[in-house]
């Protein structure tokens, strides 16, 4: 039950990029979480995109657009392997909905992603608490399945 959210200036995306980037956002988080690919599991994927009014965003040096991806996954859903893919693939997917590239540093230094891991027992949904192993069962039935 991953939630992500991409803060960026109003008008910093292409057209296309601000279509498609909660959707791609989402399916990167799910890939790196290691979660079925299957109706359930995307459904739980939320992803918000939320624009910055013009003037609201700058640095110390200069007024570029910025871009912050904020994940909230369970405690123990990434391995320090899993969260470095992440950050890598959300990185290149917010460059690429900003036609920006991830070969250019200072493009790539513009994106900042922040994993918020929520501690066991403190993520409800459905009026009820949602643990870490409930979901890894709900995932492992899946895979069975598929």
């Amino acid at each position: 039950m991953p939630l992500i959210r991409l803060t960026a200036p109003s008008g910093s995306l292409t057209d296309e990029g601000r279509r498609t980037v909660r959707r791609d956002l989402a399916a990167v988080l799910l890939r790196w979480e290691g979660a079925p690919d299957t109706p359930f599991f995307r459904a739980q994927a939320w992803s918000h995109l939320v624009e910055l009014p013009d003037g609201a965003q700058t640095t110390a040096e200069d007024d570029a657009p910025r871009f912050l991806v904020e994940v909230t996954v369970p405690a123990g859903a990434l391995s320090e392997r899993r969260r470095a893919g992440l950050v890598q693939d959300a990185t290149r997917t917010v460059l690429t909905a900003a036609g920006l590239t991830a070969a250019d540093p200072a493009d790539a230094l513009r994106v900042w992603v922040l994993v918020h891991e929520q501690p066991d027992g403190t993520w409800g949904a459905g009026g009820s608490v949602v643990r870490y192993a409930d979901l890894a069962a709900l995932a492992e039935g899946a895979r069975a399945d598929a």
